[in-house]
């Protein structure tokens, strides 16, 4: 089953990590149409969070078009998305950990790592858009 992890110290609210842990899972093939998602109460007591919060999420993830409840049964993967190939995933993600460790070496920390990855596709997006 699909779990959760809770990143206190990003400033996100929890029930948008929740979002958006779902729809990288889509994207990435660990969750597909159909995959039942975590029982909120599950979810809230593994988070250790209000269960209105994990409630919010889903809700979010049905506004999306993502899941769908059904009525005694729980929270279904309800879309799709363009997911990574299988072996694009594996060579990129490989080169990625080895750019990851040289950041980490390099003495930058979690928070450092993605504000330079947001800044390069932040920047990569503004020169693909002139």
């Amino acid at each position: 089953m699909f779990a959760f992890r809770l990143d206190t110290r990003s400033g996100v609210p929890t029930y948008l990590q929740i979002v958006d842990q779902v729809r990288r899972g889509l994207l990435l093939g660990y969750l597909r149409d159909g995959d039942q998602l975590p029982p909120v109460r599950e979810v809230a007591a593994a988070l250790v969070v209000n269960p209105n919060t994990v409630a919010k999420a889903y809700r979010e993830l049905e506004h999306a078009g993502l899941a769908a409840a059904r009525a005694g049964h729980g929270t279904f993967v309800t879309g799709s998305v363009d997911q990574v190939p299988a072996a694009t995933y594996a060579r990129l993600s490989r080169g990625l950990r080895t750019w990851v460790n040289g950041a980490r070496e390099a003495g930058l920390n979690g928070d450092q790592v993605h504000a330079l990855v947001t800044a390069v596709l932040d920047d990569d997006a503004a020169e693909r858009a002139a």
